[in-house]
């Protein structure tokens, strides 16, 4: 039976989170951590890690809590309503993912115990200048050589490649669209360099250049070919805890600027009396409310194991539009003075535009969408 609310479990872990991040992640470390090269707190991964947060999807028998995606939405959520910079969703979420769906045995225990601690941190390669997201955005070659193959190359928005023990390399091997393999690499491998890239949303991205790097047959995760459907079952999920993440920052967003506009007079009166602004953020109300109750819905349906190829990139294209759309009026309510660093709300404005943008823009889902309605 559907159930798009929280079980008592799950609210608790929510409230368990808030705490944790009200504490050790304030806004205040978010202003702290920008264009820093790490981009995260390791203290507050090590926290994270003590409570077993971070492999909370990842299969229990190499370590993880074998949670379903309601779980990770409850997590997604509260770190969004704080902006809470983590590799998590790189690591955890992709790379530990990767590695259970594709990963051989003696892959998947070499690496994913150490992923669920948070000990070791993985990032994912997949954008390449010019190219767009599709199977056929993947132009980087592997090309066959003697001891395998070798990656030549640059990969964009590879997220905290800095800390990353291990990188995942989607890249070509065939001529078809969906020719694409997924490879190991050591970011400190000879060949590997990467470059520190600024952001609108002051995070810790970086485009990596591959010289001749060398990979073998062991480095590959699954079967010749088989990537780029890996890959796409896994950013579904993406799909949904960024949408979980848009919907925990646009609650918080929402909630500062309605105080914002009770606290702030104009001719004797809120300015959040006045009509025009008042109906503006009963609007945005109505839009985060609709996007929760798709998110949650996409994470119920993956729970008893059905598809959510149409729900995901719903959940994700209605989320992160709502929560720019909303920090954009946010940012008209509070006037000039939204966009100077004093007030929080540009922090949320920057990043709601870096959100909609990451793991697929509108387009891409939009035609995801499309796809799973007419194919």
């Amino acid at each position: 039976m559907l159930d798009l609310e929280f079980s008592s479990e799950q609210t608790m872990l929510k409230e368990t989170l808030r705490d944790l991040f009200d504490a050790e992640a304030p806004l205040t470390a978010v202003r702290d951590l920008e264009d820093d090269p790490r981009g995260y707190s390791t203290e507050l991964w090590a926290k994270l890690g003590e409570l077993d947060v971070i492999g909370l999807m990842l299969p229990e028998n190499y370590g993880g809590s074998g949670m379903s995606l309601i779980e990770g939405v409850a997590l997604y959520e509260e770190l969004g309503r704080l902006l809470t910079p983590t590799p998590h969703l790189v690591s955890a979420v992709i790379g530990g993912g990767l590695l259970a769906r594709a990963g051989s045995d003696e892959q998947a225990a070499q690496w994913l115990p150490g992923i669920a601690t948070g000990s070791t941190i993985f990032s994912v390669a997949w954008l390449e200048p010019e190219n767009g997201s599709s199977a056929r955005g993947v132009q980087m070659m592997a090309t066959p050589n003697a001891e395998g193959y070798t990656l030549t190359g640059t990969k964009r928005h590879v997220a905290f490649a800095s800390s990353a023990d291990q990188l995942i390399v989607l890249a070509r091997t065939g001529n078809a669209p969906t020719d694409i393999d997924l490879f190991l690499v050591d970011p400190k491998a000879t060949g590997v360099r990467l470059e520190q890239k600024f952001t609108i949303a002051s995070d810790a991205q970086y485009d990596v250049h591959f010289d001749n790097v060398v990979v073998t047959d062991a480095d590959r995760l699954g079967e010749t070919g088989s990537g780029w459907k890996v890959w796409s079952k896994v950013l579904e999920e993406v799909w949904v805890l960024s949408a979980a993440f848009a919907v925990g920052a646009a609650h918080y967003a929402q909630e500062i600027t309605v105080q914002y506009s009770k606290d702030r007079q104009q001719f004797d009166k809120p300015i959040g009396s006045f009509q025009s602004l008042s109906h503006y953020m009963a609007d945005a109300q109505t839009a985060i409310d609709g996007a929760e109750q798709l998110v949650h819905e996409a994470a119920w349906a993956s729970s008893v194991g059905n598809p959510i190829n149409k729900l995901a990139p719903m959940a994700k294209l209605f989320a992160c539009r709502t929560f720019r759309d909303l920090t954009a009026t946010a940012q008209q309510i509070f006037g000039g003075i939204g966009f100077t660093v004093d007030f929080d709300i540009q922090l949320y404005f920057r990043r709601a535009k870096a959100l909609q943008l990451s793991w697929g823009d509108d387009r891409a889902l939009s035609e995801a969408v499309a796809s799973a309605v007419l194919d």
